[in-house]
């Protein structure tokens, strides 16, 4: 079944409650600044979109980090209901809690069109996938629309129960149906040759995700903390680099189960004795004891570069080194750049390598910069996500 397109819908008169992922990083300090506001940036067309097809009120709905079902002044949206009023030029009020009697009042108000509810996982049913919360909130609208897929992969009230609330009146917002769609480019129909790069901390985090790679690729090339358990796994040593027994062993059964020879690893190193320490070329596979494999070393740089440059598909999840750290981010930049400038239909996923791909200035030249990083694993892994199924379908 396909998702219904907000594009598709009648609006014109309706009140549309609509699910964002307004979960953005502040400074821990107060006043709370928000210090990446590219989730709100990105759910900004659809709200746009909403305001041109006729839709009288907008109430918008998120989360904002872990408050565990208490009100939690930490995680308030108010930092965002303000972004989002300097970003629309219009006024955005923030209720005092998703489902208090204000808000039936606010939506009475003929000069509000806009109303942000307080973080919705300030309220224990949320996360229960609560189907009386999913009620009470359903009544602030005629049409329902879910532009969160960093959500999607919960079974939460917002995402998941309401939708029972609304046969044939829930919708896929701009940024939802962007996402569906270039995930499944890679599921289904990906040019060939398909080169993924994964990298990141643990093989156990990634396990189904190389997985299913493996099947999909004609190559992998793994970076980051991830490639030294492959590497101890054929038989070099890695010092002390991040590297667990159990990953070791999961990295045996992947490099057995890889009959076609696509999994690639570092041939080279950029090492030192601690994170802060300065930086050490290290030729060759094995890292001497006492220090830590930070970035993939040139020749590696090199080889990565060459197969990306081939490929006519390509999926990036996870950094190639320590990239916060100057001295070790030039792997992680380099796959960037050479991402950037093949004409290769590219997906980048994943909370490290999105924040690296902003960094290197190339994020406009990739095909599509996910937003939602365990969201965008787990839809590649099995394929569907919980709050997409009950968008399609209804609960």
């Amino acid at each position: 079944m396909q998702l219904k397109s907000i594009q598709d819908a009648e609006l014109k008169g309706k009140r549309v409650i609509a699910r964002f992922d307004f979960n953005v990083p502040l400074t821990k300090t107060e006043p709370r600044k928000i210090t990446d506001t590219s989730r709100i940036d990105q759910a900004i067309p659809t709200i746009r979109l909403l305001l041109e097809k006729g839709a009288t009120k907008i109430v918008m709905i998120s989360h904002l980090g872990r408050p565990d079902g208490q009100v939690n002044p930490k995680y308030s949206l108010e930092p965002v209901a303000e972004y989002l009023a300097t970003k629309l030029g219009m006024d955005v009020i923030l209720s005092e809690s998703a489902v208090d009697n204000g808000v039936k009042n606010l939506l009475h108000l003929p000069e509000t069109k806009l109303v942000l509810l307080e973080n919705i996982r300030f309220l224990p049913g949320e996360e229960k996938n609560d189907m009386e919360l999913a009620e009470k909130i359903a009544q602030y609208g005629d049409i329902y629309v879910n532009d969160a897929f960093g959500a999607a992969h919960r079974k939460h009230s917002s995402t998941h129960a309401i939708n029972a609330f609304f046969k044939n009146r829930a919708y896929a917002g701009l940024l939802m149906k962007k996402e569906i769609d270039s995930l499944s480019t890679l599921l289904e129909k990906p040019a060939k040759p398909f080169v993924a790069i994964i990298g990141g901390a643990k093989v156990s985090d990634k396990i189904k995700t190389i997985e299913k790679m493996l099947v999909l690729v004609d190559t992998l090339l793994i970076g980051g903390a991830m490639a030294y358990p492959f590497l101890k796994a054929k038989g070099a040593t890695v010092g002390k680099s991040l590297c667990s027994d159990e990953d070791v062993t999961l990295a045996k059964q992947l490099l057995a189960a890889d009959k076609g020879g696509k999994i690639q690893l570092p041939k080279d190193h950029i090492v030192s004795d601690s994170l802060e320490g300065a930086p050490a070329p290290c030729v060759g596979t094995s890292i001497p004891e006492g220090q830590i494999g930070l970035d993939i070393g040139p020749q590696t740089i090199q080889s990565y570069a060459d197969h990306i440059k081939t490929a006519k598909t390509i999926f990036w999840n996870g950094p190639m080194g320590l990239f916060e750290n100057k001295n070790f981010a030039k792997g992680t930049m380099s796959i960037a750049h050479t991402i950037a400038a093949t004409k290769a239909f590219s997906v980048v996923g994943g909370g490290d390598s999105v924040a690296a791909v902003q960094e290197s200035g190339e994020a406009a030249k990739f095909s599509h910069v996910s937003t939602g990083g365990g969201a965008s694993l787990e839809y590649i892994e099995k394929g569907e996500l919980p709050g997409v199924q009950a968008l399609k379908m209804g609960v």
